[in-house]
């Protein structure tokens, strides 16, 4: 049986904004891309800097460290430096709360 756990509510993600939450220990970088949320790791592949702390445009985020950018849709380097791309998690929204599955 898939596990999601809360992290969050809507009201917390506006449209075109970001949220880390830490879940198990996992930082992970909650982003509304036009109505629709996604879930990556927050931690930039490069450097480890903090993608929350970053900027976002449409729907890719820019390490606030190097400027590497990552596509919060599929996690996948936009630009580097990174070369590795962020993990994804499956996000599910029931009502007000945003879910992710846990891995």
């Amino acid at each position: 049986m898939e596990e999601f756990i809360k992290v969050a509510e809507t009201t917390e993600v506006p449209p075109s904004k970001m949220k880390k939450v830490t879940v198990d220990g996992k930082e992970i970088l909650i982003v509304d891309v036009e109505g629709k949320y996604y879930a990556i790791g927050n931690k930039c592949t490069h450097r480890g800097g903090d993608l929350s702390k970053g900027s976002l445009s449409g729907k890719v985020v820019k390490c606030p460290r190097h400027g590497a950018k990552f596509d919060v849709t599929t996690g996948e380097v936009a630009t580097g430096p990174a070369k590795k791309s962020e993990t994804t998690f499956e996000v599910r929204v029931e009502g007000k709360n945003i879910l992710i599955k846990k891995s």
